[in-house]
């Protein structure tokens, strides 16, 4: 989707005239987290990280997955989105979202002034649970350090967590997602805004507008 598209559909959504935003503000470096525990101390980097994970075998989700989808982005993003695991498209390409629920999240991207090469995308899970359905709790305790460790060496200003199955895994939380939103939390001492996960925009368009006031909510963090 080109910048022009992407303009276009925020348009559509009624996001207009995203303020400039300065993705690489000068920042105090927080104290170091501990590493997850399996995962490596001498993992210091996005790429020695998705090397050890490799071609994981480590839960059941391996037997049908096509690739690991490790996340990407900046590697000193401001900004980390957080959604559950990947679809068809997303196990297809090795990239998480890509599809449809992917090209509203870059829209929402682009209306808070960010390139979707300056944030983080990752998922709850790495890889896609059968028929799209919701992660087990085995599946997520598996990948948990490898999203743990994701989090510690970007060191993001701030977590989205797009829909129900990140907000309750990165919270403890077993509220609904009306009850969730629009409330900042906390994840290893990172600020975390729960919001509605793009699939579920897609099939709700009226809460689309909901989901840019949480947005705002953002912007308005990132910029104190």
């Amino acid at each position: 989707m080109s910048r022009r598209d992407l303009l276009a559909y925020c348009n559509d959504l009624g996001w207009r005239d995203p303020p400039e935003f300065n993705p690489h503000p000068e920042r105090e470096t927080p104290p170091k987290a501990e590493p997850a525990p399996s995962t490596s101390p001498e993992i210091g980097s996005l790429a020695d990280l998705k090397s050890s994970i490799g071609d994981c075998q480590l839960c059941p989700l391996c037997e049908k997955r096509k690739n690991v989808v490790f996340g990407e982005g900046a590697e000193t993003a401001p900004l980390m989105f957080v959604g559950e695991g990947p679809g068809a498209e997303e196990d297809r390409t090795g990239r998480p979202f890509v599809g449809q629920a992917g090209q509203l999240l870059d829209a929402m991207v682009f209306a808070l002034g960010f390139e979707r090469n300056q944030v983080y995308i990752a998922n709850v899970v790495k890889c896609r649970p059968p028929g799209n359905r919701d992660p087990q709790e085995v599946e997520m305790s598996t990948c948990s350090p490898f999203l743990d460790r994701q989090i510690q060496l970007i060191k993001p200003h701030i977590i989205v967590a797009l829909g129900r199955i990140a907000a309750h895994r990165l919270t403890g939380s077993t509220k609904p997602m009306r009850a969730l939103r629009s409330h900042w939390m906390t994840y290893q001492g990172t600020p975390l805004l729960a919001t509605y996960h793009p699939a579920y925009l897609l099939r709700s368009p009226k809460e689309k507008r909901t989901a840019w006031e949480d947005m705002k909510l953002v912007l308005a963090k990132l910029t104190e």
